[in-house]
C-alpha cells in the first residue's frame, strides 16, 4: 500500500495545476454542502426558537376545575423523562383591567416565577427598570398595556375578576414582540391567583424538553403515566404547518446536497478516468518492472483519497469562510444575523468524510480500467 501511495503522489505532483483544478473542484461541492446544511439547520433552530422557545412544548391540563395535587404530579412528569429542562405549574383566568376610564380584557397569569422562568425567560424581555413579581398581588404587564393606559410601574391599578375587583400593584413591563400577548398577559405569582380563585391547585402544568422534536414522544407516555382525566397537549400537534415547512427544508437541502455529491463524483472519475489514459505509458512500464494489477488499481484509489481529503479541507474552510460572510452582511434591521450561524462540528465531519467516500468511489471507475491495462496493450498503442 506505501508504494501505491508514493506514486499515487508523483502522479498529482506531476500534473499540479490539474491535481488543484480537481481540489478546487471538490472544495467548491462541499462548501456548498456545509453552507447550505448549515444554514438550513440555523433557519430551522432559528423558527423553532423564536415560535416554541419561550413557550410550553408539552402542556397538562385538565377536564376538572383543576389538578389539585400538582406536585405529585410534577414530580412524576420529572421522574419520566430526563430530558425536561422546565416543568412549572401556572393558574390562569380572564379578568379586567381599567384605568383612567379605559376598559381592558387580560388573561391573568399566576406563576411559579422561578420555575416559570426557564420557559418564559422574562428576565431578557423585561422592559427598563421592571422586576419580576416577588410579593402577592403585584403585577407584570404587557408593554403595549402601558402604551395604551398610559400605566407606569408602581401605579395600583384595579383587576376585576369573576366580578371581584382586586388592587394590584404594578412591577414593571415585558417585551415578548408579539402583540397579542403585550397587549393581554398580566403576571403575577400563582399564590395570588390561587387566593383570588380560592384554590390550592393549578389548571395546567407546562413543560420544555431539550429536544423539542421529542415533545410527540413524550405527550404519549404521559397519556399512558398519568391520570386519564388529563388533556396532554404539544406543539408538534398544535404547529403542524411549521412541522411540515420544516420537514420540506430539510428535504430540499438534502436533494441539493445529493446533486452536489454526485457532481463532484463525476466530476472526480472522468478527470482520473482520463489520468490512466495519460499515465498508461508509466503504468505500462511499471506493470513491467512487477507492479501487480491490485496494486495498480490501488494507485487510483490512492490519488481519490488524497483528493477527497485535500478537497474536504479546503471546502470545509470556504464553507465556514461563507457562513461568516452571510452571517455578517446578512442582517436584520437590529442588527443581528439574519439567520444565526450554526457550526455543528459533527456535521462538518460528516460532510468531510462523504466528500472522502465519494472521491473513492469515483475513483473505482479508473482503478479498475487501470487494473486491465495490460503491457502488451500499452506497447500496441505507443
Amino acid at each position: 500500500m506505501r508504494l501505491a501511495f508514493q506514486i499515487a503522489w508523483r502522479f498529482l505532483m506531476s500534473a499540479k495545476k490539474q491535481t488543484l483544478l480537481i481540489i478546487l473542484g471538490i472544495a467548491v461541492g462541499v462548501s456548498v454542502q456545509v453552507f447550505i446544511g448549515a444554514l438550513i439547520t440555523g433557519l430551522q433552530n432559528s423558527l423553532v426558537d423564536q415560535t416554541i422557545g419561550s413557550s410550553s412544548h408539552v402542556t397538562v391540563s385538565t377536564s376538572d376545575e383543576y389538578i389539585l395535587d400538582y406536585a405529585s404530579d410534577i414530580t412524576k412528569i420529572e421522574s419520566l423523562n430526563n430530558d425536561l429542562t422546565a416543568v412549572t405549574p401556572i393558574l390562569d383566568t380572564g379578568g379586567f383591567m381599567t384605568f383612567k376610564d379605559n376598559k381592558k380584557e387580560v388573561y391573568f397569569r399566576g406563576l411559579d416565577i422561578e420555575s416559570a422562568e426557564d420557559i418564559y425567560r422574562f428576565e431578557d424581555k423585561l422592559y427598563a427598570d421592571a422586576r419580576l413579581p416577588e410579593n402577592d398581588y403585584e403585577v407584570l404587564l404587557g408593554l403595549d398595556l402601558h402604551n395604551s393606559l398610559e400605566i407606569f410601574v408602581d401605579d395600583v391599578v384595579p383587576i376585576e375578576i369573576n366580578g371581584v375587583e382586586y388592587q394590584m400593584t404594578v412591577v414593571g413591563f415585558f417585551d415578548f414582540g408579539v402583540a397579542v400577548i403585550n397587549e393581554t398577559w398580566a403576571i403575577t405569582t400563582l399564590p395570588t391567583v390561587q387566593q383570588i380563585l380560592s384554590t390550592t391547585g393549578v389548571n395546567r402544568i407546562e413543560m420544555q424538553l431539550n429536544e423539542v422534536f421529542d415533545a410527540q414522544d413524550f405527550s404519549t407516555t404521559l397519556s399512558t403515566e398519568l391520570n386519564n382525566d388529563y388533556t396532554i397537549n404539544n406543539w408538534m400537534s398544535d404547529n403542524e404547518s411549521l412541522l411540515s415547512g420544516l420537514s420540506g427544508q430539510s428535504i430540499s437541502s438534502l436533494m441539493i446536497q445529493i446533486f452536489v455529491i454526485v457532481s463532484v463524483v463525476l466530476g472526480i472519475a472522468s478527470t482520473l478516468a482520463i489520468t490512466v489514459i495519460q499515465k498508461s505509458r508509466q503504468i505500462g512500464i511499471l506493470k513491467a518492472m512487477g507492479l501487480t494489477d491490485k496494486n495498480a488499481s490501488k494507485v487510483f484509489v490512492s490519488e481519490g483519497l488524497f483528493l477527497g481529503i485535500f478537497g474536504s479541507i479546503v471546502g470545509i474552510l470556504l464553507g465556514l469562510g461563507l457562513l461568516v460572510a452571510f452571517t455578517t452582511f446578512a442582517l436584520n434591521p437590529d442588527g443581528t444575523p439574519l439567520i444565526p450561524l450554526n457550526i455543528d462540528i459533527g456535521f462538518l465531519a460528516l460532510s468531510a468524510g462523504i466528500a472522502i467516500i465519494a472521491c473513492i468511489l469515483a475513483s473505482l471507475i479508473p482503478a479498475i480500467k487501470s487494473s486491465k491495462l495490460t503491457v502488451i496493450e500499452v506497447i500496441r498503442n505507443a
